[in-house]
């Protein structure tokens, strides 16, 4: 059998889980608990396949330093390709398949999102075994899940003529349904939701590509060949990539071609594409209420609750979604859980940073989260791996206190070059050239206290940065 190798798209930014999933800190990324993500588990879970190659992963450039976290959490090395902005699955698809026709071989490309939960590895793994003859011999399979109810936020996959391998031809793909429409395809007992999961040959899918969706082959094409490497990462071009036709895979290929197949499993699948999906795949107390966090809940039925940064307490209410972060609080019925989506496009078009950014931002050398903000003063909570380092810099607007949390920090301050240890502080002055390094083994946790006339990430002028920015 070809080597596999798991092609895990990372462009979707979960709009529908705010204020938890932002554009900055999409709930890919987002910890669930002990460290663990959704991209994490995505490659936790390609680990049982044989053959197994090195994934390739299409990530927005925003998010490079999650990816390079969770990659060195797992253990894993692979190709890293950077959308300047993202133009969907089907244009990201032709990317990794360029890649992979780089390095030889026309391996099996096995295509996944980053941010869907699957409860049965071993039966996800064997359907991928199961599918591998068919996509050797060039058939492009889609693996279908298996419906527990008539759910209108999937969409459908309507199976056809059986084929060999235990699949079935595509004879139709059906957006997200209303429920009169979704009870009725159930009813007829041949479909199956869409997971926008593949198998393929690489070189298969360029050739459809070609065939169906001229402008993405072409476009993509043209910023691979334009591409620059970047330590560790693989830049495509920017302007031809910004160029190319935004359209899902199942929009561009799927529908039109004859070489698709759909494989059904029970996986215990879903998407979690909103509150009510994180509801139904929660743990839940007697009162069917799911906690996360510092809940308490008195006399209070079928909620979600997600706490992050205090304690949440309910009393006396039913159904509802309740989400807290340090600076947004979402209150909704379950039944509008799909709708919160409603909320994030105001916000984005009221350009508010509720919308686009998190309190906690990952860097190479780490990672800050703000504590408080207000008019001329900013705290943040800094975090920097062992050995690593901040870019040498200064500031225009700003000067910085620093008290040293746990660890051993490294400052130069101007000329001056000092180790600091636990309950130890320094002064930065405005304009002072500085740089900040951990010479420990441990992480070095910090407190910045910022003041001045202005707070912005674009007063930073860097005079050196060992990671090219």
């Amino acid at each position: 059998m070809r080597e596999i190798v798991p092609v895990i798209l990372c462009g979707g930014s979960g709009t529908r889980l705010w204020p938890l999933s932002r554009e900055t800190y999409p709930k890919q990324f987002v910890d669930l608990g002990e460290g663990e993500t959704l991209f994490g588990r995505t490659l936790q879970r390609t680990r049982s396949l044989s053959e197994r190659g090195a994934p390739v992963i299409v990530c927005n450039e925003e998010h490079r330093f999650y990816v390079l976290d969770a990659l060195r959490q797992c253990g894993e090395t692979g190709d890293v390709l950077l959308e300047p902005a993202p133009r969907n699955t089907a244009p990201a698809t032709a990317l990794a398949a360029l890649a992979l026709r780089e390095r030889g071989g026309d391996p099996l490309m096995l295509v996944l999102p980053s941010d869907h939960a699957i409860e049965d590895t071993e039966t996800f793994c064997k359907g991928v075994r199961q599918a591998a003859a068919a996509a050797e011999e060039g058939r492009i399979v889609t693996f279908g899940v298996t419906p527990t109810g008539p759910e209108t936020g999937f969409g459908y996959i309507e199976m056809g003529a059986p084929l060999p391998f235990g699949g079935f031809q595509v004879a139709r793909f059906v957006e997200k349904p209303e429920r009169r429409l979704a009870e009725a395809m159930l009813a007829e007992g041949n479909f199956a939701w869409n997971s926008g999961m593949f198998l393929m040959r690489a070189s298969v899918l360029l050739e459809e590509l070609e065939r169906y969706a001229p402008g993405i082959s072409a476009g993509c094409l043209e910023a691979w060949e334009g591409r620059r490497r970047d330590r560790g990462f693989c830049r495509p071009d920017k302007a031809a990539f910004l160029a190319t036709p935004s359209l899902s895979l199942d929009y561009a290929v799927m529908e039109k071609t004859d070489r698709a197949a759909v494989l059904p499993l029970a996986l215990g699948w879903n998407d979690l594409g909103s509150w009510e999906a994180m509801y139904v795949v929660g743990r839940k107390d007697e009162q069917g209420n799911v906690c996360v966090g510092d809940v308490l809940a008195e006399d209070t039925e079928g909620c979600y609750f997600n706490a992050r940064h205090r304690l949440l307490a309910a009393l006396g209410v039913r159904d509802l979604v309740v989400v807290e972060t340090q600076d947004a609080v979402l209150v909704a019925p379950r039944r509008r859980a799909q709708d919160v989506k409603r909320i994030a496009a105001r916000l984005q078009n009221e350009r508010r940073e509720e919308c686009r950014r998190h309190p906690l931002v990952p860097r190479p050398w780490g990672s800050y989260e703000t504590l408080a903000l207000g008019d001329r003063f900013q705290v943040k909570r800094i975090i920097v791996n062992p050995g690593a380092e901040l870019s040498l810099q200064m500031h225009h607007h700003r000067a910085e206190h620093w008290v040293v949390v746990s660890g051993t920090a490294e400052v130069s301050n101007g000329d001056d070059i000092r180790l600091f240890t636990e309950n130890q502080s320094t002064y930065i002055p405005v304009g002072m050239k500085h740089r900040l390094k951990n010479p420990g083994v441990i992480p070095l946790v910090l407190i910045e206290i910022q003041s001045g006339a202005y707070l912005g990430e674009d007063d930073i002028v860097r005079l050196a940065d060992a990671y090219g920015r």
